[in-house]
């Protein structure tokens, strides 16, 4: 009988290694990441492409902290901490955006404080077109004739500038009808504009605008008397010492824009005096 062998039987294992294994996924969190972040600033460009500085206005109020506070104002008090949670009243009318009838010309609205092209601190604020407004009205009570002009004019503030018109009323024009000849009632207002518009150094835009007539003309005057009216303004201005270099634009619009629902109404003969920021 052979001798039995104590050694126990040797096993070899064989362990196959595949090159570039699996090393986990967080590559993959990191990835959608990024994905992420790459459609939230092509949604972010869109928006600044596709909606007006009103709208983002609205969209910066929506995801501000202080909406609880005020629904349009930062909150602060200063240079970097926006308007006064007091001013909601003349923060929405605080350079955001064109109006229609009278786009704005630069290519950032100007909002409450802007440079001028040079670089200078040269543009006429919000505070300063109030000022001007209110100092407008504040002349009425000098004497009865200024009360009574004053019922021929109206301001509003836009990106453009202060805006001031001058309109007819019924029985009370301001040029003799179909003519550039301004009445006395024009030449007050005039000359309350001109004394007005000496308190500041801003350019200045003349719009002419006259009502529709009754029939339609082969030969309509329409826009010869809008723009005879608009320059005739404008020399007026002139006589009262306004610098003529401060003319930017004097223009005829004819019966093209309306503010009255009838077009033939006389409210529709006015002549606009912008203070041009």
């Amino acid at each position: 009988m052979g001798a039995q062998s104590n050694l126990a039987p040797i096993i070899i294992k064989r362990k196959k290694i595949i090159a570039g294994g699996h090393h986990g996924g967080a590559w993959k969190v990191a990835y959608a990441d990024f994905v992420t972040a790459m459609m939230a600033f092509f949604m972010m460009m869109w928006l600044l492409n596709a909606t007006t500085e009103q709208q983002r206005a609205g969209l910066a109020d929506y995801f501000s902290p202080t909406i609880p506070i005020n629904r349009v104002s930062g909150g602060g008090d200063g240079a970097f901490g926006g308007d006064s949670i007091f001013s909601e009243e003349t923060l929405p009318q605080n350079g955001l955006g064109a109006s229609a009838e009278h786009a704005t010309q630069k290519d950032k609205a100007s909002g409450e404080s802007g440079v001028s092209e040079d670089g200078g601190e040269g543009e006429i604020t919000q505070a300063e077109l109030e000022a001007i407004a209110e100092e407008l009205t504040a002349r009425g009570g000098e004497s009865t004739v200024m009360e009574n002009a004053l019922q021929h004019i109206v301001t509003r503030i836009t990106d453009e500038g202060l805006v001031i018109e001058l309109f007819a009323l019924d029985g009370m024009p301001l040029f003799i009808e179909g003519t550039d000849q301004p009445t006395p009632l024009m030449e007050v207002l005039v000359e309350l504009v001109a004394s007005v518009s000496r308190m500041v150094t801003n350019d200045v835009a003349i719009g002419g605008h006259v009502r529709s007539g009754p029939i339609v003309l082969a030969d309509n005057p329409v826009w010869d008397n809008s723009s005879e009216r608009a320059t005739r303004t404008r020399l007026m201005l002139e006589g009262e010492g306004l610098d003529a270099e401060r003319m930017q634009r004097v223009t005829g619009h004819a019966d093209r824009e309306p503010v009255h629902v009838n077009p033939m109404a006389t409210r529709n003969d006015r002549v606009e005096i912008v203070l041009l920021r």
